[in-house]
């Protein structure tokens, strides 16, 4: 694969993940296709060349992949068939398998746990049956989550001492699912990294999240552990990555758990993409993730992770957007607005990244 400036990089997606990717890439002298079936797509504001068409139309999926000279994606729902189809046209980075293992729940758990990294107790849920099952060995609190196409706190529902099964059942969808420990963290911990073809693997520092809804909701690094927890992290991720072959930006999303003074980590999932817990790097690293990504999806080398300081990104949800004007007034303050039109409860709109200086 030989990449250079002025080639064409393929983006399967046109949300915000996909304009920000787009954006990196022009600055790096590469054209960008978008690929999406909605024709509003922010991305799409910002790229060279964009297709509307869904993500089974073969003979557009065939025209877009012959169009680019590699393609990557902003989400991790890419449909197998999809990827099968642009792969046996154009370099698809990351592979087919990073896909396959992220979209399953009960895939990404048996993966991480067969490579000896700790996860909450985990058990296949077919039926009600298997439920009963899983809830007696597992026990409560717990949670069920479906196996695939949850996000942002959805297809889940918490099972409470006082919770009726069946209700979690149907909460669901009856839907093939996994049950999961309930896992007492102190916080939730994120590694950002990338890795090349060639093996080259570069982590971000850790960053600690804060959910609000069951949406990030503010990211701050350092993550405020030790040093030896954050080493451990990293080797984590970098396992993770080694174990798929992966080529790209992932996010490895972990609680901390803490005891007696120790601290331990507990993989919650794989994210095999740009990560939202990675947005604080867009003003507060040397190279921002996106930046990154484009690196490692083209096999150049990959760029310098250092922190600028001490970095809070915070995501403006819906109407917080609105307060830009009073954002774009405060001294050190890095906006970012998505470009959506509409500004609906619950939707990321955007993001500020704040940098202070180490001692403040």
């Amino acid at each position: 694969m030989d990449i250079r400036p002025g080639s064409t990089l393929g983006i399967l997606g046109g949300g915000q993940l996909g304009r920000m990717i787009a954006m990196a890439a022009a600055e790096l002298g590469l054209r960008a296709h978008v690929y999406c079936p909605d024709e509003n797509s922010p991305a799409f504001d910002v790229c060279a060349e964009h297709t509307v068409a869904p993500y089974d139309d073969e003979s557009a999926l065939i025209r877009f992949a012959k169009s680019v000279d590699v393609i990557t994606y902003e989400f991790e729902n890419v449909p197998g068939a999809t990827a099968d189809i642009l792969s046996a046209h154009a370099p698809l980075a990351p592979n087919a398998k990073s896909l396959a293992v992220s979209q399953d729940r009960l895939l990404e758990k048996s993966f991480i746990a067969d490579l000896g990294i700790p996860v909450a107790p985990f058990a296949d849920v077919a039926d009600e049956a298997d439920l009963a099952a899983a809830l007696e060995r597992i026990g409560r609190p717990s949670v069920l989550k479906t196996r695939r196409f949850g996000y942002d706190g959805k297809g889940q529902a918490m099972i409470r001492p006082d919770t009726d099964p069946a209700a979690a059942w149907a909460a669901v969808g009856q839907a093939p699912s996994i049950l999961e420990g309930f896992v007492l963290f102190e916080r939730e911990v994120s590694v950002v990294a990338a890795r090349t073809a060639s093996g080259e693997f570069a982590a971000f520092d850790l960053c600690a999240n804060e959910h609000r809804n069951h949406i990030l909701d503010t990211t701050r690094v350092p993550a405020g552990v030790s040093a030896e927890t954050e080493r451990q992290a990293v080797e984590v991720a970098r396992r993770i990555a080694e174990a798929l072959d992966y080529v790209g930006v992932l996010a490895v999303e972990m609680f901390l758990v803490t005891a007696d003074g120790t601290e331990r980590l507990v993989v919650n999932e794989i994210a095999p993409r740009v990560h939202n817990s990675g947005h604080w790097t867009l003003g507060g690293a040397v190279t921002s993730q996106f930046e990154q990504h484009v690196r490692a999806v083209c096999g150049w080398p990959l760029g310098d992770t250092a922190r600028l300081g001490r970095v809070e990104m915070k995501n403006l949800i819906g109407p917080e957007a609105d307060a830009w004007r009073q954002v774009l007034a405060e001294p050190g303050a890095h906006l970012h607005l998505y470009g959506k039109a509409e500004a609906r409860p619950g939707r990321k709109m955007g993001h500020v990244t704040r940098v202070f200086p180490e001692s403040a």
